[in-house]
């Protein structure tokens, strides 16, 4: 029988941090190849959805299921073992280490080479950058690294918080054409929180529009586009 694709899937869930909830009654699925984006004004709960998923808020109710299992009480390492990566808003980087000692400190056991040529096909500059440490960087490729950094454990699904935060236009650009490299070549399926909404449109093929901690849409990308009412209302942001 052919392999079934892994699935993150949320069902009915409620989360927050302590007893304060965040997000409401929140149900979707991503598998494997597949590319969900979620967008919102600022604190409608897209960061703690993903902090939810990888374990860094707390579950109030419903159930998390990833690769089939329930990982609702799973220690965030054993999410990220099990096939879940994660990119906060923070590039998370050692600035004290050069690029290459940073990837090699996600390797998780693999050969060194064999996990960073392809990642080094989809990041050229960061191959150029290579003996560069972390704090010779600039902004764009600090997160190129960031990026590259979680691919190297080869997950299944990625969770993107905000990737372009902070970057100029062109750098956004070339960081999105290698996230969508990324998921062509490699299967890699994800989710994505960013605040270009054309960015997240593009990008995705469902999306997931959070209201103060509710899905006010969850459906096509390509239906969304033509819901002006409801991106005015829900989302109040610019389009790049």
């Amino acid at each position: 029988m052919p392999k079934q694709p892994i699935e993150l899937r949320f069902d009915d869930v409620t989360t927050g941090y302590g007893v304060v909830p965040v997000v409401e009654h929140l149900s979707f699925s991503v598998r494997e190849g597949e590319r969900l984006g979620l967008i919102g004004r600022n604190g409608a709960g897209k960061t703690t959805t993903l902090a939810t998923a990888i374990g860094l808020a707390d579950l109030m109710q419903g159930r998390i299921h990833f690769g089939g299992n329930d990982i609702g009480s799973a220690t965030t390492h054993a999410r990220a073992r099990a096939g879940l990566g994660y990119v906060p808003q923070s590039r998370d980087i050692f600035p004290s280490l050069t690029v290459e000692e940073n990837l090699l400190s996600g390797l998780q056991g693999r050969s060194a080479g064999v996990a960073l040529p392809p990642i080094y096909a989809l990041f050229p500059r960061l191959k150029e950058r290579r003996r560069n440490g972390g704090t010779q960087l600039s902004g764009g490729e600090q997160q190129m690294l960031s990026v590259a950094r979680a691919l190297v454990g080869q997950p299944r699904i990625l969770l993107l918080d905000e990737p372009l935060e902070g970057l100029a236009p062109m750098v956004r650009e070339e960081l999105m054409d290698a996230i969508v490299r990324m998921s062509d070549r490699l299967g890699v399926g994800c989710v994505l929180v960013e605040q270009h909404v054309d960015v997240v449109l593009d990008f995705s093929t469902n999306v997931i529009v959070l209201e103060r901690g509710v899905a006010a849409y969850s459906g096509s990308a390509a239906a969304l586009r033509e819901e002006e009412d409801l991106l005015n209302r829900t989302i109040g942001i610019q389009k790049c």
